[in-house]
């Protein structure tokens, strides 16, 4: 049996952050670097990405930026090539990038709706299809690991267009997880419970937070580093046999019923 260390390194792995200029999966492409992956940032800020890269590389870690939409193919395709020319290939994919509203239902317009579908929910089928494509021709073991969220398990209230999107970001995740097993690719669902993020400060209105500490017996919000452990697990040779799940990080909040 490999010593834990060995069971929780990623040393000698690329994973693809995409999302990973954010608040949430950057600290995921944080805790990557420490475990000794090469992390490849994907968004749409550069500035972000730098302040990030800027404190990956401090700790002693490795990692770059590569600029896309990932709601768009073309872009999703060139981010792999990209990878691939500069890393040599990647075994690891995190699909996080995510945007919310909480526009009451029956104001929601059609392209707000397309807009939240097509960065939360399409930006994840592309991408499953553009690295799958890739880790099945070219038969590698890879971890894919999409960013679900409560609300694609229990529906929440004021935010109907991303609990659609979110989910079927879980029935995706199980499907591919059921299809590509077979080839040792594994896919599952990172769950985060109640963690302030740049999507979601609009939402958290005193009175909802307030309903949120009621319902979450840890009684606080998550911190962004409290997920990276979660994220490491899915991700190297430690959960080499969980595919198909939905993993919560959410202080009991999903445990709480009256």
């Amino acid at each position: 049996m490999s010593s834990i260390f060995e069971l929780f390194s990623l040393q000698g792995r690329t994973a693809v952050v995409i999302g990973g200029t954010g608040e949430l999966c950057g600290a995921i492409a944080e805790g990557y670097a420490s475990a000794g992956a090469e992390v490849v940032l994907v968004g749409r800020d550069p500035a972000k990405a730098e302040k990030r890269l800027e404190t990956i590389h401090a700790a002693g870690g490795t990692g770059y930026f590569v600029g896309a939409d990932a709601s768009r193919k073309a872009d999703l395709q060139l981010l792999l090539d990209q990878v691939i020319e500069r890393s040599g290939g990647c075994q690891i994919l995190v699909n996080g990038a995510g945007v919310n509203s909480a526009t009451p239902f029956l104001d929601i317009s059609e392209e707000e709706y397309d807009r939240i579908m097509g960065i939360n929910t399409k930006a994840v089928f592309l991408a499953c299809q553009v690295f799958g494509k890739y880790f099945t021709e070219q038969k590698v073991e890879a971890s894919i690991i999409n960013l679900g969220s409560m609300s694609g398990l229990l529906p929440l209230s004021r935010v109907f267009t991303y609990s659609m999107s979110k989910g079927a970001v879980h029935n995706l995740s199980k499907n591919l997880a059921r299809e590509w097993a077979p080839q040792g690719i594994r896919v599952n669902t990172l769950v985060p419970g109640f963690f302030p993020a740049e999507q979601n400060k609009k939402v958290l209105t005193p009175d909802r937070v307030a309903k949120i500490m009621g319902h979450t017996p840890m009684n606080r919000f998550g911190s962004a580093s409290e997920l990276a452990g979660a994220a490491l697990l899915l991700a190297a040779g430690a959960g080499s046999f969980v595919t198909g799940h939905e993993m919560v990080v959410d202080g009991g909040y999903s445990s709480m019923t009256i």
